[in-house]
């Protein structure tokens, strides 16, 4: 991206408004809820940052670099430093975008990336850091896709963002058609799945990462200028709860995770690293 575009991509992220997504979906205002601030840099080995989780039971995370980058997994701490390298075996960084874990340990990678909808090779990778020998795969196509690509008010099957609850996988579309992110569920075992569209929402922006709460009770949806955040109603994730957008104009940001119930971690592919205090 050359500079000129580069500076209208930023300038578009800053003047970012969450008006659209309060109008229409129902969000609340959220000044005076959160303060933001910058707290570290990511070592030069994590330049093109998308995927963070904390590590259960350690005060670290894991990360990965976008499309391209090696099929390794990076632990870092909160000051950015590397701690190790973990390689994935039986596997391919084709387009990796998003990390989750499940609550015994076990790491899924998102290899979802589609930015030109054409893709019939999506898969999620399965892996478990203390037994790291073996990969297993989860293999899926959207039930609703029928052309590749399809027209360009349709081309909402890229997908950056994921979590794991309820031993499902939650996928959320990038909207690059009309606006509407959709919500699709998978198993998170190994296998080959049909994913089916759950639910949808209006969303004025491109979302890039997902996370959800140690507790269960609220899940975050990230895009470039914009943090959404959903309350979780029991066991029922969707977006029936919206609570907040927040502007979060921290340039090219696609990686989040929930550190506290009332802290998130951003980082962006700049090799910034930021904290989300929510009051």
């Amino acid at each position: 991206m050359d500079k000129i575009l580069l500076w209208l991509f930023f300038a578009k992220i800053k003047m970012a408004s969450c008006t659209p997504e309060e109008n229409k979906s129902g969000f609340s205002k959220s000044e005076n809820l959160y303060s933001i601030s910058k707290i570290a840099i990511l070592a030069p080995q994590i330049n093109e940052n998308s995927g963070l989780i904390s590590i259960l039971g350690k005060n670290t995370f894991w990360t990965i670099n976008d499309s391209g980058g090696k099929n390794e997994l990076y632990e870092v701490d909160s000051s950015g430093k590397l701690i190790s390298t973990l390689k994935i075996p039986n596997s391919q960084n084709i387009d990796w975008e998003d990390l989750a874990q499940d609550d015994k340990g076990n790491v899924y990678i998102g290899d979802f990336g589609n930015n030109f909808n054409t893709r019939k090779d999506l898969v999620i990778y399965k892996i478990n850091p203390k037994k790291p020998d073996s990969t297993e795969k989860i293999t899926f196509n959207y039930s609703d896709q029928k052309a590749y690509p399809p027209q360009k008010e349709d081309m909402n099957f890229d997908c950056e963002a994921f979590f794991w609850a309820n031993d499902s996988l939650y996928l959320f579309s990038k909207n690059r058609g009309k606006k509407f992110t959709k919500m699709y569920v998978i198993p998170s075992s190994a296998g080959n799945y049909v994913a089916k569209s759950k639910t949808n929402i209006f969303l004025k922006a491109n979302i890039t990462a997902a996370d959800i709460r140690p507790d269960g009770k609220q899940f975050a949806l990230l895009s470039y200028g914009k943090l959404f955040l959903f309350g979780v109603d029991g066991q029922q994730i969707d977006f029936s709860k919206p609570l907040y957008c927040i502007k979060a104009p921290l340039k090219q940001s696609e990686a989040i995770s929930y550190i506290t119930n009332n802290e998130l971690l951003i980082t962006n592919e700049q090799r910034e690293v930021f904290k989300v205090e929510l009051k």
